[in-house]
């Protein structure tokens, strides 16, 4: 086709692609015209604006005003790609690294300061004396509050100051960010001071290292103290709640003998993250804050009371309209709950309640914090990038009338359409949109388009939805989490549930039925005629019990890699009378998000099963679960996968939350757990391949080949960050990509006997009972599976860990089987005889067509 140069020609050629955008048709005819000319006039009408500390933009309108859908603008991509190609390009390509980095507000170190501006600050650092000096002078002698911050105060200088002589009427007292490191002169020191209220001793060695000793020895000799590094203590009274109600600060300390009525006036208490177990005290009554309005209760624990206590507490203040807190938190599970129990409650989280009673949300926050990038100041350009991009990548696929990408396409907007922020009610759209200029999929050019849904005004943010047409039936709000810090309490404890249900869960061991499944084979002067569009069963099944058939129709047995429907059946002729080598409701467990459901539901968490999440629908379980590893310091890194692609396609390892997250814009994935210590053979990953020949569901009969194959990786494993783009340092499977290094069983299993000085056949007892129990499992869970008709012949992917304990991968329907019919190998298992590859599929239809034995052993 020619090029295009009319707008009849690009609407003839662009027409899905235009509805697919959702562009107003009335934008159509502007669109193509920009489109034409190239026209990228959007720094005519928008400019970008720092903000969160330089850490972030925005984008600002500065046009008089922009009614909704009367314009359009073209957004270039500045960077676009396959997610395994990343590192390289950002190492190869010149300038992207620095472009990447400063769209993504890396490019420079955090509170980065200049040369200038740390000899100022030098200068004007004053020393403990002057600082001290100055502090007795402006109380006239009586010093109630004191600060000495940062200003690298070590033991023996402590000790030297003499405060308690200097200041013996201290309220509050703060000594963080200096250097002590010693309990015992830190404590001889400040309880000297029996009256102190308050006191602050974050950022010291002696805090990180002896964190607990200390605070128990100043509690124990200062029984006064209310507030202890920020946090309440069980001590904590009036003084404290006046503190967090802004009645005391360094102009107005308190004293000993305090008015009984220094509440009364509290309108506003910010209680957040103070440690409180216990919110019932005589400061917190009504009849002491008889105005309160405002109370923030986040972040505290408050154990010690029950739900329904702390409900009527709450109750009881008059004039309380206000509340933030944890949600699920202390006073419960549900936001419309706790609004239904607070009736008087007109704004939760800041968000009002009328609004969270209509849409009946659980959890609400109106004003999530931004998941901002951390890096340290000699990380690379290139690791910020790589960590930082998941907070503005988005993704297309390509496809045509044959076939669609086996892999997304990745791309970053330019300056200006990577500074849109987000927003739940957003004034723009914006969507990608590939301009073929010669009608062709070869010609085109991917852009982004930007317009108007709501009449902007000048000094507008411009926002977007970074979840356009996602709702909470897929879990919207846990999806924030890939940009914003979403409250971790909720997910924890739906992984925490989660959890409990799958220890509920318990099946014991299914017995073999005495009957075994009838022999096909009837006469010795009769063959059974098999159909198959397999070119290797075609060329090796020989025996002449069996011959090859070109006509299902005239086939007993029906053996072919393509899914046998309704719709095949009445194309094809086949009858329910034939043998088919497929199980009715087989993807329960040859589809990676049905096979874990299928083990959780019959035995919950078993050992040789990685914690695996379906984030389809379980996305918040998944993480509660990196939260809590997180929180207790433990390896966080997860492999996803497809549901239902082989060959490790879309595949990604990767310990970044918000790539988990986004990654499900690429398609329905699992996210698995990575063995990130799996056993090695000579420094190399490795996976093993096993044949399983079901002849029977219903009773159970499978049996496992005794022909299996081990799979290797090229590169030495590593753990290393960059090695996470290398598919062959995570990956084994080298038949389709990569090269293929083939290792003889036998030789496999001497060599790594001898470098781990294991014994193979303990090993391989362990991945028999593993694998009986998937089968189990789907018997169990899915008796529908069973078919008199069915014979079926399954790849069962295993991996060890480092301690030689098998880990389930994935099961797969008509298993590539080329190596097994290619090679020879000596029997690990029995007499240890040679198997020959090419008849291979002679011994599997002889077990599951003849009731034969030979090669396999019954599981």
């Amino acid at each position: 086709m020619t090029r295009i140069e009319t707008y009849e020609d690009f609407v003839k050629v662009h027409g899905l692609l235009l509805a697919a955008s959702g562009l107003p048709q009335s934008l159509h005819r502007q669109l193509f015209q920009k489109l034409l000319s190239e026209s990228f006039d959007g720094g005519s009408h928008f400019q970008i604006e720092p903000t969160e500390d330089g850490r972030q933009r925005r984008l600002v309108l500065t046009s008089d005003s922009m009614p909704e859908h009367s314009d359009v603008f073209l957004i270039d991509h500045a960077w676009t790609f396959r997610l395994s190609d990343a590192y390289k390009q950002l190492m190869e390509v010149p300038g992207l690294a620095e472009r990447m980095a400063a769209i993504m507000c890396v490019d420079a170190d955090l509170n980065s300061e200049s040369e200038e501006d740390r000899l100022s600050e030098g200068n004007a650092k004053r020393s403990v004396l002057e600082v001290l000096e100055n502090e007795i002078t402006e109380a006239n002698g009586n010093v109630r509050w004191l600060e000495l911050e940062d200003l690298d105060i070590d033991d023996e200088t402590l000790s030297s100051l003499d405060l308690s002589t200097k200041s013996p009427g201290l309220f509050a007292l703060s000594l963080c960010g200096n250097k002590l490191e010693n309990v015992g002169v830190v404590v001889r020191e400040v309880t000297k001071f029996k009256n102190l209220r308050a006191l602050w001793l974050n950022n010291n060695p002696v805090v990180q290292n002896c964190g607990d000793e200390l605070a128990d020895k100043v509690l124990r000799e200062l029984p006064n103290l209310e507030i202890y590094n920020s946090k309440f203590t069980s001590n904590y009274d009036e003084w404290a709640m006046g503190f967090c109600g802004g009645v005391y600060d360094k102009e107005n300390p308190g004293s000993v003998d305090q008015p009984d009525n220094a509440l009364k006036q509290v309108t506003d208490l910010d209680l957040s993250n103070r440690c409180i177990h216990n919110l019932f005290n005589k400061a917190f009554t009504p009849l002491q804050l008889p105005c309160l309005s405002y109370l923030n209760l986040r972040g505290n624990p408050l154990e010690e009371t029950a739900v329904g206590d702390l409900l009527q507490l709450l109750r009881n203040f008059p004039s309380l309209q206000s509340l933030e807190v944890d949600i699920p938190g202390p006073l419960g599970e549900s936001a419309v709950q706790i609004l239904e129990s607070l009736p008087n409650i007109s704004v939760l989280n800041d968000v009002n309640a009328s609004k969270i009673l209509e849409t009946e949300k659980d959890v609400v926050d109106s004003v999530l914090q931004p998941r901002l990038p951390e890096w340290t100041a000699d990380e690379p350009l290139t690791d910020r990038v790589i960590n930082a991009m998941w907070l503005y990548l988005m993704t297309y696929r390509l496809a045509d009338e044959e076939k669609i990408d086996e892999t997304s396409v990745l791309y970053v907007m330019d300056e200006l359409g990577s500074a849109l922020r987000h927003s739940d009610e957003p004034n723009f759209r914006v969507a990608p949109f590939l301009f073929m200029p010669e009608g062709t999929l070869a010609s085109a050019v991917s852009f982004s388009i930007l317009w108007p849904i709501q009449n902007v005004q000048k000094g507008y943010e411009c926002t977007r939805d970074y979840l356009f047409g996602i709702g909470e039936d897929k879990q919207r709000s846990a999806r924030l989490t890939a940009w914003f810090n979403t409250p971790e309490n909720y997910f924890i404890r739906e992984y925490e549930k989660h959890q409990r249900s799958l220890k509920s869960k318990n099946l014991t061991s299914l017995t073999l039925d005495s009957c075994p499944t009838r022999s096909l084979h009837r006469s010795e002067t009769s063959a059974l005629h098999v159909y198959t569009d397999i070119p290797q069963v075609e060329e090796l099944l020989t025996r002449p019990e069996f011959v090859i058939t070109t006509d299902p129709k005239d086939a007993e047995i029906i053996w072919t890699c393509t899914q046998v429907d309704e719709d095949m059946k009445k194309a094809t002729g086949i009858t329910d009378n034939q043998y088919i080598n497929q199980f009715p409701f087989e993807a329960c467990i040859v589809m990676k998000h049905h096979l874990a459901e299928t083990i959780q539901k019959a035995h919950g968490s078993p050992e040789w099963l990685q914690p695996t999440y379906n984030l389809e629908t379980h996305l918040s379980q998944l993480i509660g679960d990196y939260c809590v590893r997180k929180r207790d310091g433990l390896n966080n890194l997860w492999i996803l996968k497809p549901w239902n692609m082989a060959r490790t396609i879309d595949t990604t390892v990767t310990g970044n939350r918000s790539a988990i997250i986004r990654l499900m814009e690429t398609g329905p994935k699992i996210c698995q757990k990575y063995i990130e210590h799996p056993a090695l053979f000579q420094g190399k990953k490795f996976d093993i391949r096993y044949i399983v020949l079901v002849r029977s569901m219903n009773p159970l009969e499978i049996f496992l080949s005794d022909t299996f194959w081990v799979r290797l990786a090229n590169n030495q494993y590593s753990l290393d960050q960059h090695s996470l783009f290398e598919y062959e340092t995570h990956f084994t499977v080298m038949n389709y990509r990569g090269t293929l290094n083939h290792k003889n069983t036998s030789e496999f299993v001497r060599e790594f006997e001898q470098e781990h000085q294991v014994n193979w056949l303990d090993i391989h007892s362990r991945v028999k009972k593993m694998i009986r129990s998937v089968f189990e499992a789907a018997a169990r869970v899915h008796p529908e599976m069973h078919s008199t008709t069915s014979r079926a012949m399954y790849g069962v992917d295993v991996m060890l860990d480092s301690s030689f304990q098998p880990k389930l991968l994935e099961v797969t329907y008509c298993p590539d089987c080329g190596r097994a019919c290619k090679y020879d190998m000596e029997a690990i298992v029995g007499d240890k005889e040679v198997i020959r590859g090419r008849d291979f599929y002679n011994y599997v239809f002889g077990c599951l067509f003849l009731n034969e034995t030979t090669h396999v052993r019954p599981l």
